[in-house]
């Protein structure tokens, strides 16, 4: 087939899923006879998803002893933050001496808006 020939698994089950998701529109909305040739237990399976990545998490005691143990200021600060602020790598990073007032770590948030 040529739509999915010399590419990528993840391509191939992209294109599968919205052929058919296509067919399934069509047959919903005004052709019930039409049958969804997508459906067939042997095309299923050829583009199964793979079962996803289970993430192994670190105990909280296990990131205690990390950051009790790491002696550099910055660093320990850095773990601080992304521990127990919840905060990720890159926002750490964009961190000024102006997001500091008094004794608290004010942050604010500069980008897209949160409303929904």
């Amino acid at each position: 087939m040529t739509l999915t020939k010399d590419n990528k698994q993840a391509t191939k089950r992209n294109r599968y899923s919205v052929l058919s998701s296509f067919y399934n529109f069509s047959i919903n909305t005004g052709l019930p006879s039409l049958n969804n040739p997508c459906s067939t237990t042997v095309i299923k399976k050829i583009f199964k998803r793979p079962p996803p990545i289970q993430w192994q998490i670190v105990d909280k005691d296990t990131i205690d002893e990390i950051i009790f143990r790491t002696t550099n200021k910055r660093n320990r600060l850095m773990l601080e933050l992304m521990a127990r602020g919840g905060m990720r790598v890159g926002e750490v990073l964009k961190l000024t001496p102006d997001d500091i007032q008094e004794y608290s770590l004010v942050i604010m948030f500069h980008g897209k808006s949160w409303e929904g």
